[in-house]
């Protein structure tokens, strides 16, 4: 085994956050002499020491990864072979990080295929032995590889990468948009962050950002090299051009995410002040015990003003650093944005801008979140939302009508969705005036608000004009639409009625907001054909519509 791995060298690749625009991670690759790293381990495999050289070249990549200073967290690839085979092999591993005196909890071990010869039990086993010393796991090639879906469930990962495959072909295939969708759908429910490869184009980038995925390795940002450019940035620019990351509960922290700088919580001042000196972006050192766990948070800035005053360096070069560091601002990876700000809101005066250390279930230090870009991001999500707002009604649009439309489809929900309309609406303005028109269209957008209030569930949204859409459950549809439909409507004394068309969507009935905008059209046409405030209810996949408000126009002889 020795003799292959002789000729073998490293590139690094960093990662970024499409959020912050900075780098947060480096991937190990390794570039053998000759051929790829797949003939290698082909090699290897025909010769019977296959998972020996991987672990081989795990163990090469973390010792070139010290020889550079390379201090951010570590991505290293490991077959799933490899992790499914006995424990003793990932020996050298362990004997690895000790030489180089790195944390397992700054190593991310990326799961690789092929899974099909893997027993999925050894591989849980495996998988949890790693997590349990510390390693964060990634499951690599989702999109051409063959991870089987439910191990995606299965084994919680801590990242999800986008094969480059997959990549290349956004935004022009609306059903591979779709599937990076539903995956970033899963990852807000278990916490797995996407990371997409070989990202090359804006417009992919563009794309990646506005599915949903929050980190991004490629050679438009970075290529890989033998010294990572872990100071590069994505302009400023290229990140607001590609829109707010969309999510149900607005954005979490672990997309603010930074690594955090560490050290052993009895570490010297003197340790800490190096490492400030030798890292000017470093905004603050968190101070860990021997599980990783946060104990104390050094602040740059009060840290220095500290040691550099007179005597400082006396008093405290040679004294443990957690003399003047603070209890650490702690908050759980799941947490939002908004629960971030009420932590800061909370804290006392003099720390509201210190970094928030992000921890996992275990109480491991994961990262830390600086309060400027929360702040940020919190501010461009709501101007995005207030330029979304009607303005006559205050209510969203017809875009976050469509997202909560396209989160029911991949959850697989019942739901029904109503179009509400006013008959007639053109001859309101001509015969009392577009004023009056306008506080007709008020008075109902007033009317489903105090729905939303009744029946928490339930979207409603000023698609435009004086058309209205209503998202709801089953449960919520028949009394919300009773409500709407038995109140009178007036303009200026003027009568006026509406109709409402809905249309009830069984799991995998729909497969899209545009399919479902479009088989809602000719329910609506149905209703407006009635006489009255009507109401017609249909289902896709059928002709068959139930009237169950309205009467046939009667013909004029």
């Amino acid at each position: 085994m020795p003799a292959l791995l002789d000729d073998v060298r490293f590139a690094f690749q960093p990662l970024f956050n499409l959020n912050t625009g900075g780098v947060v991670a480096v991937e190990a690759l390794a570039r053998p002499h000759d051929g790829s790293v797949q003939d290698l381990l082909q090699t290897a495999y025909r010769a019977g020491f296959l998972a020996n050289t991987d672990v081989g070249l795990a163990c090469r990549a973390l010792r070139h990864a010290a020889d550079h200073h390379i201090l951010l967290p570590l991505h290293l690839n490991l077959l799933a072979m490899t992790i499914a085979d006995k424990q003793e092999l990932m020996g050298p591993l362990y004997g690895a990080l000790r030489d180089t005196r790195r944390d397992p909890a700054q190593v991310v071990i990326e799961v690789s295929a092929p899974y099909t010869r893997v027993g999925r039990k050894r591989l849980m086993q495996g998988l949890k032995v790693l997590r349990d010393n510390g390693f964060r796991i990634a499951l690599d090639g989702i999109g051409e590889g063959d991870v089987p879906l439910s191990l995606l469930a299965e084994a919680h990962p801590d990242f999800v990468k986008l094969d480059r495959e997959l990549v290349t072909k956004l935004p022009d295939d609306p059903a591979r948009c779709a599937l990076v969708r539903s995956l970033a759908h899963l990852g807000e429910h278990t916490g797995a962050q996407l990371v997409a490869e070989g990202v090359e184009t804006e417009t992919e980038l563009a794309a990646l950002r506005k599915l949903g995925v929050g980190l991004a390795q490629g050679n438009m940002l970075a290529p890989a090299s033998r010294r990572p450019a872990i100071g590069a940035r994505i302009a400023p620019e290229a990140v607001t051009n590609t829109g707010e990351i969309r999510r149900t509960k607005g954005p979490r922290v672990t997309d603010f995410l930074h690594p955090a700088t560490t050290l052993p919580e009895h570490a010297t001042s003197e340790e800490v002040r190096e490492v400030l000196a030798s890292q000017q972006s470093v905004t603050g050192v968190v101070l860990v015990d021997d599980e990783g766990r946060p104990r104390w948070s050094v602040d740059r800035n009060r840290f220095l003003l500290a040691v550099t005053g007179p005597y400082g360096h006396a008093l405290h070069a040679k004294r443990e650093a957690n003399r003047l560091a603070d209890k650490p601002h702690i908050i759980g990876p799941d947490a939002t944005a908004l629960e971030l700000l009420d932590v800061v809101a909370h804290a006392n005066r003099e720390r509201t801008t210190d970094d928030l250390v992000v921890v996992d279930k275990a109480d491991r230090c994961m990262g830390v979140v600086r309060v400027a870009d929360v702040v940020r991001g919190v501010a461009e999500l709501k101007v995005e939302q207030a330029a979304a707002l009607s303005p006559l009604t205050r209510l969203p649009g017809s875009d976050a009508l469509a997202g909560e439309v396209e989160r029911r489809i991949q959850a697989g929900e019942i739901f029904a969705v109503s179009w509400l309309d006013v008959d007639g609406f053109k001859q309101v303005n001509d015969s009392v005036g577009f004023a009056a028109g306008d506080d007709l269209i008020r008075d109902i957008g007033h009317d489903l608000v105090e729905i939303t209030r009744r029946f928490p569930g339930v979207h409603v949204g000023h698609v435009g004009g004086d058309d209205f859409l209503v998202v709801a459950g089953l449960d919520e549809t028949v009394p919300l639409s009773t409500r709407l439909l038995d109140k009178p409507y007036s303009a200026e004394g003027m009568a006026v009625t509406v109709s409402l068309a809905t249309l009830i969507c069984a799991a995998g009935s729909v497969g899209s907001y545009h399919e479902l905008s479009r088989l809602l059209a000719p329910v609506k046409e149905h209703a407006k054909s009635l006489a009255g405030s009507s109401w017609v209810m249909g289902r896709p996949g059928t002709e068959r519509r139930d009237v169950l408000r309205g009467a046939a126009q009667r013909a004029v002889s």
